[in-house]
């Protein structure tokens, strides 16, 4: 355990990293509304900048009427959380939500901890991230991540089919993409756990065929806002570099500061978009700020599409990627359904393959525990 003077020089360095890399971030020309061209494409400057850095963030992508109604449903969600990982039951003494599902939709950490990085790990995530010492009176472990919100929230499932989001997935992977996985992220303050240098993608890198968009992309929905203290932070155009080797990086930099990376700091309703092959991280949550993020991610077809996943040493076939993909369509209905006066997305491999979705109860059965079909190359 670190002494007082050394906890305080790791604070102290920890507060100008933050600010410093604040001022990096926002000299990046990569932020803006969504645009869409005449034609409903997405403007290509906003791709052009996208593909450059390997992220960017959509300004006001949700009003505060939509964004209201995402956080209350976000809210009940964490108010019927199970109280540990092996409890039945919520805070209240209610059944806890997630009961009966094949497999637990919850992924807890220890309170300002690195569940994914160094030895115990993710292979992906080879050196932890620092670790904070929480307050005595936190959890001994708290929910990090929700998998598979769309079958806890129709506010989120109507975020989902947000038709400018599925423009700019549009642009980036074509029009048959497909989706592969999707949660909550959760940074509570005082507690929210780190994420340890990474880069998502595992499947791709040796591909005869690589390039910097093989392995996907994320939409990160801001609920609450993020700050370079509870924020992803990325190493801009790393994407682009193919596999890195992060010992060697974190070597260099001599810890986990590395000097080029920079936080994404956004208000309520921004949407940040990260390639999956960009170099990322978060530290611990030792702020006042709740930080939470609607993650939706997204392939192209042929990226998924026979493929042997190295993540789930499955195949997927063509049966499992249009099942997956049946979420789309569930929530364009959704979203047609709460917002009529919208145009909806047209997602062309539905249309093409005279696919209709309706969004009733029957759906919700339908939907049950999708997230076990995830695409994760």
């Amino acid at each position: 355990m670190a002494t007082v003077n050394e906890r305080q020089a790791q604070d102290t360095a920890l507060e100008n990293y933050f600010r410093e890399g604040e001022v990096r971030a926002r000299n990046l020309a990569n932020r803006g509304p969504i645009r869409l061209t005449a034609q409903g494409k997405l403007a290509p400057e906003i791709l052009d900048s996208y593909k450059e850095h390997g992220f960017y963030i959509l300004e006001h992508v949700f009003d505060d009427s939509e964004l209201a109604e995402i956080k209350a449903e976000f809210e009940g969600i964490v108010d019927r959380l199970p109280t540990s990982p092996d409890s039945l039951i919520d805070k209240h003494g209610r059944p806890a939500l997630g009961l009966g599902l094949p497999q637990s939709p919850f992924r807890w950490s220890k309170p300002l901890g690195d569940p994914m990085g160094g030895a115990g790990g993710l292979k992906r995530a080879p050196v932890k991230m620092i670790e904070g010492e929480p307050a005595a009176e936190q959890p001994q472990q708290v929910v990090f991540i929700v998998r598979g919100p769309l079958q806890f929230s129709d506010a989120a499932l109507r975020a989902y089919a947000h038709p400018g989001l599925m423009a700019v997935c549009e642009a980036i992977n074509g029009d048959d993409f497909v989706p592969f996985s999707d949660g909550f992220v959760i940074k509570q303050p005082g507690a929210g756990a780190a994420f340890a240098w990474h880069q998502d993608g595992v499947t791709h890198w040796d591909h005869p065929e690589w390039d910097p968009e093989m392995q996907g992309f994320n939409f990160m929905i801001q609920l609450y806002g993020s700050t370079p203290a509870n924020g992803v932070w990325f190493v801009p155009g790393s994407h682009k570099l193919g596999k890195i080797d992060i010992h060697e990086v974190v070597s260099a930099a001599g810890g986990n500061l590395l000097p080029d990376a920079v936080p994404f700091v956004c208000n309520p309703g921004d949407v940040a978009i990260s390639n999956r092959q960009i170099l990322h991280g978060s530290f611990a949550n030792t702020s006042s700020d709740l930080r939470v993020s609607l993650n939706f991610g997204f392939h192209r077809r042929k990226s998924v599409l026979g493929v042997r996943s190295k993540s789930v040493e499955e195949v997927f076939d063509a049966e499992r990627v249009c099942k997956r993909a049946e979420m789309i369509g569930y929530a364009i209905d959704a979203r047609r359904q709460r917002f009529p006066a919208e145009v909806p997305f047209a997602y062309k491999p539905h249309i093409q393959n005279g696919e209709v979705y309706h969004w009733n109860e029957a759906a919700r059965g339908e939907i049950n525990a999708y997230y076990l079909r995830d695409l994760n190359i």
